[in-house]
């Protein structure tokens, strides 16, 4: 504490010089009343001034101890002062947080933040992308002496994938090389019928595609987890998993996507043009014309065959286990007279990794439906109708690895679709290529590069934390009977939790042996690529008559993104995202507790929303509920399609969100929050109030709510902002927030805001 001396003066003293007053002089005669001056100050006087003094010295010095306290209450540390900085530069503190907290935490991230022109979005995660690819790029790069074999080869792949000369100067050759080994494509070749017409089967063209290419066209074939015994493998049936157009309201072409479908046509029009040209061949571009249109009415066709996403939603109906042989006996397609044989196709597609399988195969049947309604949409096409649409669909992917003319073809289809006008760099690219391909070896070189082994311990004591209240808040629902509540907590104790990294990834035996059977050329990016594509698709095939490792990881360690697995039972939490502003050891708690600590709820939760809550707590599809709960949660989840269908989104022209479609994500938001908040506030009763934050006018319950906002700050185009509404299953950030926290009363309470403003609504939507 300063020490503050204080000199006191009494009044006449010393303050003229002595000679001016030589009759102050006491001479014999002082002590005779007569001859004594009269004092200036009385000693009652004198006290008073004393003790007026001493009570000045102390208040002044109690104002200084309350200085220093207070001064000793704010977190001065580099990682306080760097949060405190991003905070107050992200947020616009003009705007009342009560009436628009999203707008109060992100405007000035939104004005200071340009979607860059490679981009059809950029947000806080899109950042940290960023980030993450600038390490990846790094390593990659790097020469490292008598490293594991994988490390090497996944170097390599990225070198292949960067080398854009030798790129450029093959043109489109590796792609016209291997045309013919999918019976080639007929608009692009010149009598198709004479060279492959005859020999052509349905069964046959989408066989190859999915084994060699993992592409699945027209239908679905996949190896996975049994739903109802999450220990074995089967074989799963489903509709066609993707369209070019993302989703059937496009095929409308009229309004908003007139644009989109007019790009579509001209891009494979383009291709087949450059295709048939560096073949040779004449360009009749009046018949590449009718063929492509026919194509895409194909597609459109399929299109509206396929269930909705909200058909989609109860894996209880999406579950339809029968014998293989039913399938020919009960969806039966056909094209021109040739009649689909499921056998066949099965045994074409298990032979490649020489596994047999009988007629009386136990498989899944996801979409009966679908099948049902593509009969008589296939017999309104030929072979060549069906071939051409399949080449399509497999080559409009691979376009992105040939020379620019290639490429070029695609631009204005990507930027009708997107909004972009042009490619990201080149190394970026080749990071999530090789990321995504070789996801141990590369999170292995992520997290020696740039992973600390401490954050793994201060994530298990937040899932601890967090969990336990999770436990805690059934027990104070009133809507769901004890029964149920019982189940539901075993399930909840049995979650297993995966942070950062695999231990596997950090032995180089492990990884030799999970790509040695993978050999990359530097010269030869396409054909890499062709290799990843059998290679991995038959790892998945193989597994069908092998048990289910539930202690595999759902992601690789080099991902800024957080996962719950239903089969598993399992959350996961890679390196990735375990970085700044959603996470960091030296950062303060409540922002802690408000990012990762949401994103731990919302894990969690994950596994009780729509979806999740139909699995046990060992993975399997199974009833644990009560009718009467059952129907209690249906209710309250009414409550949040409501809400969050009544949001309208301006950069998507006024569209509303689907809150059917994005039901489970938004369960799992609002319970993220809500337990991340409680979390937190059993943290500070255990250790105390921490330090606020230098230069922000914020209590540490304010802090929290301001970082959870802050991770969803971003913005789209108005092309992908459309996307995103149709196909993406997550609200747009703006939105995450702004639910979440209008069903949050300690939000309201925290920042004091009175009923009746837009983030205190009267009805508000609790299930967990």
């Amino acid at each position: 504490m300063p020490v503050y001396i204080i000199e006191r003066k009494t009044p006449g003293e010393l303050t003229q010089p002595a000679s001016d007053r030589g009759d102050l002089k006491m001479t014999e005669n002082a002590h005779h009343p007569k001859s004594a001056k009269k004092p200036r100050w009385t000693s009652l006087e004198i006290g008073l001034v004393t003790i007026v003094t001493l009570l000045f010295i102390i208040v002044v010095s109690l104002i200084a101890l309350f200085a220093t306290q207070k001064a000793d209450k704010i977190c001065t540390t580099a990682d306080c002062t760097q949060s405190a900085s991003r905070l107050i530069e992200n947020m616009d503190a003009s705007v009342d947080p009560c009436e628009d907290f999203y707008q109060y935490s992100c405007g000035g991230w939104l004005k200071k933040n340009i979607i860059p022109e490679t981009s059809s979005r950029y947000s806080t995660f899109d950042i940290l992308r960023d980030d993450l690819e600038v390490v990846l790029k790094g390593v990659l790069e790097r020469t490292v002496e008598g490293e594991a074999m994988a490390l090497t080869k996944a170097k390599t792949l990225y070198k292949s994938c960067t080398n854009e000369t030798l790129i450029e100067q093959r043109g489109g050759d590796p792609l016209l090389a291997m045309l013919p080994e999918l019976f080639d494509w007929p608009m692009a070749v010149d009598n198709w019928e004479t060279h492959y017409g005859t020999d052509w089967r349905l069964e046959d063209a989408i066989a190859q595609l999915n084994v060699k290419h993992a592409t699945q066209v027209v239908l679905n074939f996949f190896v996975g987890p049994d739903d109802r015994d999450s220990n074995a493998h089967i074989i799963h049936f489903d509709q066609q998993s993707s369209l070019g157009l993302l989703s059937r309201d496009y095929y409308a072409c009229t309004g908003p996507y007139t644009e989109v479908c007019r790009a579509y046509e001209q891009f494979m029009i383009d291709l087949v043009k450059l295709i048939r040209s560096d073949r040779g061949l004449a360009v009749n571009e009046s018949s590449i014309k009718e063929e492509v249109a026919r194509a895409i009415e194909l597609e459109k066709d399929i299109a509206n065959a396929t269930d909705t996403l909200e058909e989609r939603n109860n894996p209880v109906l999406l579950y339809n286990k029968m014998k293989l042989s039913d399938l020919n006996t009960n969806f039966t397609l056909e094209v021109e007279s040739q009649v689909f044989d499921w056998s066949y196709f099965t045994a074409k597609i298990m032979e490649t990794v020489n596994i047999s399988v009988p007629e009386s195969e136990n498989i899944v049947n996801y979409a009966p439906n679908y099948f049902r309604r593509l009969q008589p949409v296939l017999a309104l096409y030929s072979k060549r109708d069906l071939q051409n649409y399949m080449v399509w669909r497999f080559v409009m992917n691979m376009v992105v690895d040939l020379s620019a003319a290639y490429r070029d073809t695609k631009k204005a289809f990507r930027k009708a679709l997107s909004g972009t006008t042009s490619e990201s760099s080149v190394w970026r690219q080749c990071a999530l290529y090789v990321n995504n391909n070789m996801d141990s070896a590369v999170g292995r070189l992520y997290v020696e590069e740039a992973f600390s082994p401490e954050s793994k311990h201060l994530m298990e004591e937040m899932i601890i934390d967090i969990r336990n209240v999770f436990l805690s808040n059934l027990d104070e629902l009133t809507w769901m009977d004890a029964e149920t509540k019982k189940a539901a907590k075993e399930k909840a104790r049995a979650i297993r939790e995966r942070i950062g990294y695999s231990d596997n990834i950090m032995t180089d035996q492990y990884l030799d042996n999970e790509y040695k059977d993978l050999h990359y050329s530097a010269e030869e990016h396409f054909e890499n690529i062709l290799k990843n594509q059998q290679h991995f698709q038959k790892k998945r095939l193989r597994k069908l008559r092998v048990k289910v490792n539930k202690e595999e990881w759902v992601s690789g360690a080099a991902v800024v993104n957080a996962f719950y697995s239903s089969s598993k039972n399992q959350i996961v939490f890679p390196a990735g995202i375990l970085q700044p502003p959603i996470f960091s050891k030296g950062q303060s708690k409540s922002l802690n507790y408000g990012a990762i600590g949401m994103v731990i709820g919302h894990e969690i939760t994950h596994g009780f929303d729509d979806n999740g809550r139909n699995f046990d707590k060992d993975g399997d599809l199974k009833d644990w509920w009560t009718p009467g709960s059952t129907r209690k949660f249906l209710d309250l989840s009414k409550c949040m399609v409501e809400q969050y269908g009544n949001f309208s989104w301006d950069l998507a022209n006024g569209l509303h969100i689907n809150g059917n479609n994005t039901l489970g994500e938004n369960i799992a938001d609002n319970g993220g929050i809500q337990q991340a908040y409680k979390a937190y506030q059993n943290f500070v009763i255990r250790h105390g109030e921490e330090p606020s934050l230098p230069g922000i006018d914020l209590s540490n319950d304010q802090l929290f709510f301001l970082n959870f906002a802050q991770v969803w700050c971003g913005t789209h185009r108005p092309e992908q902002a459309v996307n995103s509404l149709k196909v993406n299953v997550h609200s747009p950030g703006k939105f995450r927030v702004l639910g979440s926290l209008q069903n949050c009363p300690e939000f309201a309470k925290a920042f004091s805001c009175r009923k009746n403003s837009y983030m205190v609504p009267d009805k508000i939507c609790h299930v967990w």
